[in-house]
């Protein structure tokens, strides 16, 4: 059986480098599609891919991609199509706070530019990735998550779409974040939705789930570390080996949830 092909989205820095880290050293490892607006200009992303992925990895593919240009993402498709048939995992981990770099702290702070700016890439983006990837997600080979003995129930691939707490409707009491909050709790109707098209198929269904990732040590949460208790920041190397773990545990039963870290249920 080939290799299971995974496309990460939002591949440059944080969690999403990390990801291209670990899914080239799997215990199958993966093909790894790596999206990111400036490729050529990550010096991480060209060493991984100069290195093979590193000690027994599978090939690193670099792609331009910037989610908020529609037809970056269906070039990138095409591309995809034609180089690989079909895609197994894909993760969005493309994120903005703010366009400001620090979420809003009140009314006054909020403007039109900046929460457009900030849905388009945390809402819309991953939206355009599932339209213009469910075909070859479709062809997938059910290679990540587990797949119950159930004629009807198995999956060929899985959407993971990177939540976050703060976009909790039921956990939000202390208001602000106007922005980056709104667009979470978005992506989170995005992963419903598609989890209700993308499983009606009777052969080619494709699991849909949010994942919050705690609060990682990265240039997004930079601004706010301070605030946070040295056992709650989590490096990118921590995060994303609990959240490859739960990939590894999905299945239709899940489709269409948000799931912490630790694979508890997140409140809508």
């Amino acid at each position: 059986m080939a290799a299971p092909v995974a496309l990460v989205q939002g591949a440059s820095r944080g969690l999403g480098l990390e990801f291209c880290k670990q899914l080239l050293k799997w215990k199958t490892p993966a093909v790894v599609i790596a999206t990111c607006r400036h490729p050529d200009g990550s010096a991480e992303l060209q060493k991984l891919a100069a290195s093979g992925g590193g000690s027994g990895g599978s090939p690193l593919t670099l792609l331009k991609l910037d989610v908020d240009r529609e037809d970056d993402v269906r070039a990138a498709a095409e591309r995809v199509a034609a180089q690989f048939g079909r895609v197994d995992l894909m993760v969005n981990c493309s994120a903005v706070l703010h366009p400001s770099g620090r979420g809003e702290t009140s009314l006054r702070d909020v403007s039109a530019q900046g929460v457009l700016s900030t849905v388009s890439t945390n809402t819309v983006g991953p939206l355009l990735m599932a339209k213009y990837f469910t075909p070859l997600l479709q062809q997938g080979a059910g290679a990540f998550g587990s797949q119950p003995p159930e004629k009807g129930r198995q999956h060929r691939a899985i959407i993971v779409n990177m939540t976050a707490k703060v976009g909790s409707i039921g956990d939000n009491a202390l208001g602000g974040w106007y922005s980056y909050r709104l667009s979470k709790a978005a992506l989170n109707m995005v992963t419903r939705n598609l989890a209700i098209e993308l499983g009606r198929s009777a052969h080619n269904k494709v699991v849909c789930v949010s994942l919050h990732p705690g609060t990682v040590a990265t240039d997004l949460s930079r601004p706010y570390h301070r605030n946070v208790p040295a056992h709650r920041l989590f490096s990118p190397e921590h995060s994303v080996s609990l959240l490859l773990g739960i990939i590894q545990s999905l299945n239709m039963e899940h489709t269409g949830q948000a799931f912490n870290w630790d694979g508890s249920p997140l409140p809508w």
